[in-house]
């Protein structure tokens, strides 16, 4: 039969059920190494879930003859597999990102001379291993065993030494961050305190912040103290940099140390085999909320103790899923895209509820069970990420949204990609509407939507001058489209097809928001906007066409200009194919203008046979969906989901595709394996697609309004003949939220 659909290949031999028990639990299958190649960006520390602290190796920096530097190859990762020289553990830390930020507090242990140039002390290492929660493993030029795990504000580190002479280093200089200086002063000899500054993400020279510490270390060292880089003493005026300068020890004072290349030391007599640790609590608002994180997430807790909660912690998200069936490694790479997906946006509050206001000076306080959210990388995110945590977490996604209402309260506009109390104005759109209205319509409703309308609404509408989340507006708003040569706001060009297609995509969102608080009118003229992408048809190309000011396409023209991240006018890190099927609220219409459904499909098919499709970057990842839309072709959808993760994720460092994008990449995965989509950003709706598991079984939340549970059953092998949902045979591919959660059973029935 024609629509016949492929499912994915699936090993048919009975797999045993990800269970929790003896075996370990569903965590075992998680891989943290995963995705720290091939610019994925993750790395391989300790953290929780959504954690605020996490505790990365850190290997992007190196010696003279091992010269890595953290913007070589792009890196914007304390870790890159590949790299061996491994200069200390870096504290809070961004997974799956594109631009250098956090990565800062650099903790190392060394033995022999006292070093302090990381050049000096840095070591390869040895018998490297990492789960949930937790890493290790031995340096080869000190001959210590490292261990670390984590709390979600605090960490802890266990440090096994040889004989002899020993040290624990605190390197405030170094870091990923683009921002520099910091404090440290000593409160006892086994404590210290202070502050890094951080920011400047995505080169935005205005997002600054402060992180703020308590480092303590569970012997009282023999010797301790500072240190700083001075100018070389040459007894001339001479041309100084950071390179050329020297470390200088801090031996006869005690009280406190600031500027941008500093560090304090611990040393100690150790016999062979002796554990020190290091315990740090971290704050975003003060030094003391950072100790009474340390104090209260810690207390009466040793080094074991705290990784086994998070590795109880990680074992309760993870087993939100269970999965049957599949290969070893199609459990590998689920799992591990799970985890990466539950990493971001992260815990901002401190424990007593206090964080720092959004683009304001000032600390704002949590109502009692609840919790500040950071790391919007919304640009990504509201694509798949936040429904995924929406299905598993309601909870934490009514948070999420919370966080983001009280963002628009504190500073006058919701989040684009914010960051620790600042917005970063990366990538484009207007991503907080369609996140909001997502989690509104699929019936979670603890937060105040007539606030979020009220955002929502002033920026789809206020001029361009005066609206800092869409800066061109005045055109968007007056003709529909926004021309070349309006707005272009960093060193990737002048991205106006790019901004206006992520405005449609928010304004339609705002239509089926507006319709369910019943105005009408603004449902009406919001829907009408977000139709304006026709503007930019050109019948010539059969693609989307930049536009000049005087309503003329943009000329000379090619439409694969901009792969490989290359400058394309009009459109941002992709080409014209990247975005000409990013439609998702209006599919049909695009087929319309392209000259119907054979052509429309022709045209996609041809994105994926000819390399066109860009796995690693947002603005395509959904257009494997897009076949579904329309009776008889639902198998190529089958067919190119199949392909996608076969080629593009594996239980390899280089397993994600690109950038994980704070999760997005991973969620990706997660939702195609499951089998189905969130194929449109705003709407409540799935597109299926035969799972990767004989079965799937998904605990859900009293909140969704649901079943218990859903399970996802694929019956057989090869083409699909029929789906049944809740038991009753349906004869379409795209079902809603509603249906699923209360369906209780999903089944592909393949011959």
């Amino acid at each position: 039969m024609a629509a016949l659909l492929l499912c994915l290949f699936a090993l048919a031999s009975g797999g045993a059920m990800a269970d929790t028990g003896e075996d370990g639990g569903v965590s075992r299958y998680v891989d943290p190494f995963i995705g720290t190649s091939n610019f994925g960006t993750t790395n391989p520390g300790a953290v929780c879930p959504h954690g605020m602290m996490s505790v990365s190796p850190f290997n992007v920096m190196g010696s003279e003859l091992n010269a890595y530097d953290k913007d070589s190859r792009w890196w914007s990762t304390p870790y890159a597999k590949e790299n061996r020289f491994f200069t200390g553990y870096s504290h809070v830390n961004l997974s799956g990102v594109g631009c250098p930020e956090l990565g800062a507090l650099l903790v190392m242990p060394t033995t022999g001379e006292l070093q302090v140039d990381y050049r000096l002390y840095g070591s390869t290492y040895t018998d490297e291993r990492a789960e949930p929660g937790y890493y290790t493993n031995t340096l080869t030029a000190h001959g210590v065993k490292t261990e670390v795990t984590a709390t979600p504000r605090t960490s802890a580190e266990r440090y096994t030494f040889p004989a002899g002479r020993s040290h624990i280093l605190l390197n405030l200089g170094e870091g990923l961050t683009n921002e520099t200086g910091a404090f440290v002063r000593k409160v006892s000899d086994t404590e210290i305190e202070g502050m890094r500054l951080l920011g400047t993400f995505c080169y935005n020279p205005q997002a600054v912040f402060p992180v703020y510490f308590v480092l303590r270390v569970s012997k009282t060292p023999e010797e301790s103290g500072y240190w700083k880089k001075q100018r070389p003493m040459t007894g001339v005026e001479a041309e100084w940099t950071p390179d050329n300068g020297t470390y200088k020890l801090y031996t006869r004072y005690g009280r406190t140390m600031a500027g941008d290349d500093i560090g304090y030391w611990f040393s100690f007599d150790t016999e062979e085999g002796e554990q020190i640790e290091v315990r740090m609590g971290v704050s975003f608002v003060s030094i003391e909320n950072a100790r009474e994180n340390l104090d209260t997430e810690q207390r009466g807790l040793d080094f074991d103790a705290i990784r086994a909660a998070a590795a109880a912690r990680w074992e309760s998200d993870l087993s939100k899923v269970r999965v049957s069936g599949g290969t070893e490694e199609q459990r590998t790479v689920f799992y591990t895209a799970l985890y990466h997906a539950l990493i971001h946006p992260n815990v901002l509050n401190d424990v007593n509820g206090e964080y720092p206001l959004m683009e304001n000076d000032g600390t704002g306080k949590v109502k009692e069970g609840e919790t500040r959210y950071t790391v919007f990388s919304l640009w990504d995110t509201y694509r798949n990420l936040h429904q995924l945590v929406t299905l598993l977490f309601p909870d934490r996604q009514e948070d999420m949204a919370r966080s983001m209402i009280g963002i628009y309260k504190e500073w006058g506009w919701m989040p684009k990609w914010e960051l620790y109390g600042r917005e970063t104005f990366t990538m484009e759109g207007d991503p907080a509407i369609p996140v909001i209205t997502d989690t509104w319509l699929k019936g979670l409703r603890d937060f105040d939507i007539e606030t979020a309308y009220e955002a929502f609404v002033k920026s789809a509408t206020t001029p361009g001058a005066l609206n800092r989340m869409r800066p061109d507006a005045d055109p968007y708003i007056e003709r529909g489209y926004i021309p070349l040569g309006v707005y272009a706001a960093d060193l990737s060009g002048d991205n106006a097809v790019s901004h206006a297609l992520e405005y449609y995509v928010a304004d339609h969102a705002l239509s089926l928001l507006a319709d369910a608080l019943g105005r009408k009118e603004d449902a009406r003229r919001f829907r009408e906007a977000s139709l304006g992408y026709r503007h930019y048809y050109c019948p010539e190309y059969g693609t989307l066409r930049p536009l000049m000011r005087d309503g003329s396409f943009y000329a000379p023209f090619n439409p694969r200009q901009g792969e490989n991240f290359e400058t394309a006018p009009g459109f941002h890190e992709g080409s014209a194919w990247n975005y000409t099927f990013y439609v998702p609220h209006d599919v049909e219409g695009l087929a319309r203008l392209m000259g119907g459904k054979r052509k429309f499909v022709e045209k996609l098919q041809m994105v994926f046979d000819e390399g066109l499709y860009d796995p690693a970057n947002e603005p395509d990842i959904a257009y494997a969906y897009l076949f579904s839309r329309f009776k008889g072709e639902e198998w190529r959808t089958q067919r190119t989901v199949d392909s996608l993760l076969a080629r593009y994720y594996k239980a390899a460092p280089d397993g994600i595709p690109g950038n994980d994008d704070t999760g997005t990449m991973s969620a990706w995965a997660v939702f195609s394996m499951m089998g189905f989509y969130p194929d449109c950003p705003g709407e409540p709706w799935y597109t299926l697609t035969a799972p990767a598991f004989d079965r799937v079984e998904i605990a859900l939340s009293p909140k969704l309004g649901g079943a218990d549970k859903l399970v996802i059953e694929k019956r057989g092998e090869g083409y699909v003949r029929s789906v049944t949902l809740g038991g009753k045979r349906i004869d379409r591919f795209r079902v809603s939220h509603e249906e699923l959660v209360r369906a209780g059973t999903l089944t592909f029935n393949c011959k």
